[in-house]
């Protein structure tokens, strides 16, 4: 029985692609921004080798310890973008040479007004926002009219803003499945997301009540082929909602990393065979887009306080795999956005040697290698790092 615990930590990148210029990234390296805070303490990642990886960079404020315990490799992105659906397609074994449809000028009027005829309700903003801005800017506004506040960002969503006490949750994710109905095709965006937010004028905050409707993959993912093997899928938080919940046994909601990583944790106390997919959602949304520095580096804190549990309760075919699916460089002022930067690949377990890879061309290289290990086959874009 083998058991690969595959956790991304959402937009920990590790320094700028060599074409992050393209994407507006030049400079960007998530890791060493948080690295200047104090908060910034990861023994235990250090040990297993992350500072080890290929140009990372931090300042020197840490040192590499060369005898690393864990298999690592610096990943970069092959597809034509920086969001979390190209991003964990990726990962699952497709790389997309065409981006997912972004509008940087808002939404065509033909798509509101389907969508205002089917859902009953006005449009506000139609732009490019911070989500945390356009509920203080247009909550009061939503609140007197009920119309619903529709915005983007420089990814492919299509984000959908309403208080609770006028929309409950149920219609509003009704509104957002109605949106994925009509976002097909050359507007087939990569998520629409439902953004519930609750309070009053000037103190409007969003809810843990968040949920995601994605583009489902192009064709079949890591999931599907561990899925199809007769082996077990477990996803954990977010990893539901961005395969549109294809190739999974099972799967479990959270509200936060620290509940994300119990949750992995109770998983490795059942016997499965197959596959856990973790994504812990708060480095980017909490941090990186809010661009705090300090919190960013707690939250990495914490997860290197719980490593020695989850390495604790691995067996020994078991795989434990870290990475990321983007950055979001908190320290990056020139925009809230995901930031086009390589990712970090760690591998543990007691059966795998300890060793430094070097670059990887595509994030896919993880969907072949966990193939690999769980001896299932399955068409991936990458190749195996065993």
């Amino acid at each position: 029985m083998k058991r690969v615990f595959l956790i991304v930590l959402d937009s920990f990148g590790i320094g700028a692609a060599p074409d992050a210029e393209a994407f507006g990234d030049a400079g960007t390296n998530t890791i060493g921004s948080c690295s200047t805070s104090g908060f910034f303490q990861l023994p235990n990642l250090r040990k297993l080798g992350l500072f080890d990886i290929d140009g990372v960079d931090v300042g020197g404020r840490v040192t590499p310890v060369r005898e690393i315990e864990g298999r690592v490799a610096r990943m970069r992105e092959a597809s034509a973008g920086k969001d979390t659906t190209i991003g964990h397609w990726e990962i699952a074994g497709i790389i997309s040479p065409k981006p997912l449809p972004t509008y940087p000028n808002g939404f065509p009027k033909e798509i509101l007004d389907e969508f205002s005829a089917r859902t009953g309700r006005g449009v506000l903003c139609n732009r490019p926002y911070s989500g945390t801005q356009v509920i203080a800017d247009y909550g009061d506004e939503h609140m007197r009219t009920g119309d619903l506040i529709v915005y983007t960002s420089a990814d492919s969503v299509f984000q959908i803003a309403a208080h609770e006490s006028v929309v409950p949750l149920e219609v509003l994710y009704e509104d957002c499945r109605i949106a994925r109905d009509i976002l097909k095709g050359e507007h087939g965006v990569g998520r629409v997301i439902a953004r519930p937010f609750v309070g009053s004028s000037g103190n409007y905050q969003r809810t843990a009540n968040r949920h995601d409707f994605s583009l489902k993959p192009p064709r079949p993912t890591l999931l599907d082929h561990v899925k199809n093997a007769g082996r077990d899928v477990l996803a954990v938080g977010k990893i539901h909602d961005i395969f549109a919940g294809e190739g999974m046994t099972e799967y479990v909601f959270t509200t936060s990393n620290a509940d994300g990583i119990e949750k992995t944790l109770e998983y490795m106390d059942r016997d499965f065979d197959g596959l856990c997919f973790v994504n812990l959602v708060d480095y980017d949304m909490l941090y990186g887009h809010r661009r705090d520095i300090d919190g960013y580096a707690k939250a990495l804190a914490y997860f290197d306080e719980k490593l020695p549990q989850i390495c604790g309760k691995m067996r020994e075919d078991d795989m434990l795999l870290l990475t990321a699916d983007h950055g979001c460089d908190p320290g990056y002022l020139k925009t809230t956005d995901h930031t086009r930067e390589y990712t970090p690949c760690i591998m543990y377990g007691q059966k795998l040697a300890p060793a430094n890879l070097g670059t990887r061309e595509t994030f896919a290289d993880i969907a072949a290698t966990v193939l690999d290990y769980l001896d299932v086959r399955g068409e991936s874009d990458g190749r195996s790092m065993l």
